[in-house]
């Protein structure tokens, strides 16, 4: 009892704290994080919309995709002011900027094709002071054609200019609400006559985190609504018209470009190569694509993507109204919360987590499929932040389960660790053979008593002190070999051990491994004695064995629990170790014997009456099996 005394109050803190940690992770239940969960996916949705960046990152991979397989049309034509029309021009034009003549040459020469519309992507916002003869050759060439168009810019800083004053050709209209006094800075064509200001605004239209995927249909000040180029060509030209401020854009690949240089230079020699009616009926954009230029944005094509490219695929968007149509991304809450809440149940019904994970890869591919059918049809669906919020639901409920698993676990190993080898307690809760929450059970099990005699004698020749080193030593000694052969240790009761095979672990041997055992602590007990000085030839002790169904399992209070046996079987191998005396150090019953007759020897001892029991009950001594 002094052992169990000096021992149990370390142990009891050990197994509490264990208790506590493993209770404190149940109390974060699954449904407890859903609800946390859920309010930052209603905050995000519903107000912040910290996730639509992922939305906005995921539709760009797969919009880059998506383009491969999107040809751009062939009615939408790119001349580009690239890096080889700068060189080749740098004999004829000089360096950037080009005379305006230039400008005007090119006009000339595509409108004899009859295009549907010129377009720039140039400025003409400076007038050419040291060669106005220049920007007169270009005013010249757009008198004689009616279907060019310039940009302008609709800017932040700078002289604001009375909406109503400026020309009709910009195509500003005045809407039902609109001030009258309403005023704009903008930066106008003014090397152009402003009869022929016919255009719109080309701002670059980017979202928070810098990348552009939208662009301006119209920019709306003071109730005057100001159209962007690809709209007022729209307006122009009876295109499809959308109802919002801007459109998403619908990226495509392979569009038709042509090198300004080369364009020009046909236009000049007498005998061009050029087809003669390569532009017609044909949106022509004029634009800079060369990286000196200036004019490369980062969109969801890329971080250096020509804005003249931006400008066609709006265009090209419009006329043939396939922009991308979004779906408020307020919606997909429901999918955020639907796909959070059955995990929180599959978390709650103990479901595996690799299957658990394996159901969210299926979602999340799922998800991926639809948005790629979505772009297919000429919509974007923002599916992937729901995916994401699920996500982060799963890792964080598969942490919480996994702790709390792992609390579960060091109690186990410290509970059990009372009874059996640390390591094997450690194999059997990996195994699955020791569950706390398991319900005790009827097991056929073998029984093991074991009792000191003479330690009365002993207690009163010899000082408490020596008693308790005594008894340390000799339990930590048979303790040591109940372990080494499988055994489970029960309790101490007073100088007596009891000890049991066949649980937790199921042992089909259980028999055999207890009476070696048995043997084992008997030659420990000779070798004991001899290294001890003061052991009297009185001290020894008695062994009782049985084999027999017991019911095992963690038996108590709601307070305190003891994993243990009950029943007959363990009464009766109590009253065995009893008869020990004047007979036999170890003493098994005949159930036991037959259990691993084929591995002893053994000598009967006779039918002996047992208290609580009718039937007299044979022992044996077990030995050594002689070869």
């Amino acid at each position: 009892m002094l052992y169990l005394f000096l021992h149990l109050p370390l142990r009891a803190i050990t197994e509490a704290s264990l208790l506590c940690s493993d209770l404190m992770l149940r109390k974060l239940s699954y449904a407890s994080l859903l609800a946390v969960i859920a309010a930052l996916i209603g905050l995000d949705f519903g107000w912040l919309n910290f996730g639509q960046i992922i939305d906005q990152r995921f539709g760009d991979i797969l919009q880059r995709q998506h383009a491969k397989s999107r040809p751009a049309s062939k009615d939408v034509v790119i001349i580009d002011i690239d890096q080889k029309s700068l060189e080749d021009m740098i004999d004829e034009a000089g360096s950037w900027p080009w005379p305006r003549s230039v400008h005007g040459e090119m006009i000339q020469y595509i409108a004899q094709q009859k295009p549907q519309a010129i377009v720039f992507d140039v400025l003409f916002n400076e007038r050419d002071t040291f060669k106005p003869e220049q920007d007169e050759a270009l005013r010249e060439a757009v008198s004689q054609v009616n279907n060019v168009y310039f940009p302008y810019l609709h800017l932040k800083d700078g002289n604001a200019t009375q909406l109503k004053e400026l020309p009709k050709q910009l195509g500003i209209l005045p809407q039902a609400n609109a001030n009258n006094d309403a005023r704009s800075i903008l930066l106008l064509p003014w090397v152009i006559q402003q009869e022929k200001w016919q255009g719109g605004i080309i701002n670059f239209d980017s979202d928070h985190d810098g990348i552009g995927r939208q662009y301006i249909v119209h920019s709306n000040v003071d109730g005057w609504q100001i159209p962007s180029l690809p709209a007022r060509l729209a307006r122009d030209f009876n295109w499809p018209k959308p109802t919002s401020d801007s459109i998403r854009l619908n990226w495509q690949t392979g569009r038709s470009h042509i090198s300004f240089s080369d364009l020009y230079f046909a236009a000049n020699s007498e005998h061009s190569n050029r087809p003669a009616n390569e532009f017609t009926n044909k949106i022509v954009l004029i634009g800079t694509a060369a990286p000196g230029l200036q004019d490369l944005r980062p969109t969801s094509m890329g971080q250096l993507y020509p804005g003249v490219e931006i400008l066609a695929t709006a265009i090209d968007n419009l006329k043939h109204g396939d922009w991308l149509r979004e779906s408020p991304r307020a919606y997909y809450v429901v999918l955020a919360l639907v796909l959070c809440g059955l995990l929180a149940w599959g978390f709650s019904a103990s479901l595996n987590t690799m299957t658990l994970a394996a159901s969210m890869a299926g979602a999340t591919l799922l998800a991926a499929l639809i948005m790629w059918f979505g772009l297919k049809h000429n919509y974007f669906l923002p599916l992937a932040s729901a995916i994401i919020w699920a996500w982060v639901y799963f890792w964080v409920s598969a942490l919480v389960s996994y702790l709390a698993e792992k609390a579960t676990r060091e109690h186990a190993i410290s509970m059990f660790s009372r009874f059996l080898d640390s390591r094997v307690v450690g194999e059997l809760i990996a195994s699955g053979e020791i569950d706390l929450n398991k319900q005790a059970e009827a097991r056929e099990i073998t029984v093991l008593f074991s009792d000191i005699r003479g330690f009365t004698t002993l207690s009163e020749t010899h000082e408490p002190a020596y008693i308790v080193q005594l008894l340390n030593q000799y339990f930590t000694l048979q303790v040591d070999i109940i372990f080494k052969h499988g055994g489970t240790l029960d309790k101490f009761i007073g100088d007596a051990i009891m000890a049991f095979w066949g649980a937790p672990a199921n042992d089909p041997e259980h028999a055999r491994h207890a009476v070696e055992a048995a043997l084992e602590m008997s030659q420990a007990l000779e070798k004991f004695k001899r290294e001890l000085k003061g052991l009297n030839a009185d001290f020894d002790v008695g062994i009782g064995l049985h084999t027999g169904s017991a019911v095992v399992g963690f038996i108590g209070s709601a307070s305190r629990m003891d994993y243990t046996v009950i029943g007959d079987t363990v009464n009766l191998s109590s009253r065995i170790e009893g008869l020990t005396k004047d007979k036999a150090r170890i003493l098994v019953s005949d159930t036991t014997r037959e259990a691993c007759a084929a591995h002893f020897d053994f000598i009967a001892h006779g039918s002996h009456a047992v208290k609580g029991r009718e039937q007299a009950v044979l022992l044996f001594e077990p030995l050594e099996k002689t070869q």
